[in-house]
């Protein structure tokens, strides 16, 4: 994906959004117009990730959050799963030093129960490795959806009411809010999907509420920075009213 010189230019005087969420789309099928297996496509995914981050953090994004495994993907062949697993692994035992060294936090949303204790662990040993970090928080949906995360924080809550400790007419928006997996973050204001697929696939439905969307037809494997400022320069375009007034017009 090209993007013009002009843009580039004028990514200093661009709103960079403080919160961007990607839904990384697109890699077996990279893999498959290239005639190469999909392990592959996962592969140059990964190397697309490392680029993003780096990228993110030179912009001045401070929260970069990333759907990596949905709950639904388990589904996939379990050769395809075994793969991301071992991508999973590698990533975080080569990369994890080096976010460390460059100030990036690290933390996962998903349910981890199921995992194997393994890849739990690690995931447990980046959070905890990175916790003081803050130049970048890399927040990683991991074995997530959206759906599932919004029935857990129903549930706490119905608990907490049920206990006593909480009153039901206490319960609205805001409190629920605050059950969700990472309730102290702020909610995205960019979320970009790679591939041309035009839909949320259950990720941070709660969240996405005004979120702006950007979708483009770049495979994720071939995402990079200059995908993600021309992300960034069409959302900077929007004009952003969370159902009120529109700061540029007033109307």
């Amino acid at each position: 994906m090209s993007v013009p010189e002009t843009i580039l230019s004028a990514m200093a005087e661009v709103e960079v959004p403080r919160h961007v969420a990607i839904i990384m789309d697109g890699n077996g099928r990279w893999a498959a117009s290239r005639g190469l297996p999909r392990v592959e496509g996962h592969r140059r995914g990964v190397e697309a990730l490392r680029r993003t981050v780096r990228a993110a953090g030179d912009i001045g994004v401070g929260i970069l959050t990333i759907f990596s495994f949905s709950a639904e993907n388990w589904s996939r062949p379990a050769s395809e799963i075994r793969d991301l697993m071992g991508l999973l692994r590698r990533f975080i035992r080569n990369d994890l030093a080096d976010l460390h060294k460059n100030g990036i936090r690290v933390r996962v949303i998903g349910e981890r129960d199921t995992l194997d204790p393994d890849v739990r662990n690690l995931l447990e040993e980046a959070e905890e490795l990175t916790r003081d970090n803050e130049r970048l928080t890399l927040v990683v949906a991991f074995n997530y959806g959206g759906r599932q995360e919004i029935a857990a924080a129903a549930k706490r809550l119905a608990e907490e009411v049920a206990s006593g400790r909480l009153e039901p007419a206490a319960v609205n928006a805001d409190t629920f809010a605050g059950f969700l997996a990472a309730p102290d973050l702020p909610d995205p204001d960019l979320i970009i999907r790679t591939s041309g697929e035009q839909r949320l696939s259950n990720f941070l439905l709660w969240q996405a509420a005004y979120s702006e969307l950007v979708f483009i037809s770049t495979y994720w494997p071939d995402f990079d920075r200059a995908a993600l400022e021309s992300a960034i320069a069409e959302y900077s375009k929007r004009d952003r009213r969370f159902g009120g007034l529109s700061a540029r017009t007033g109307a």
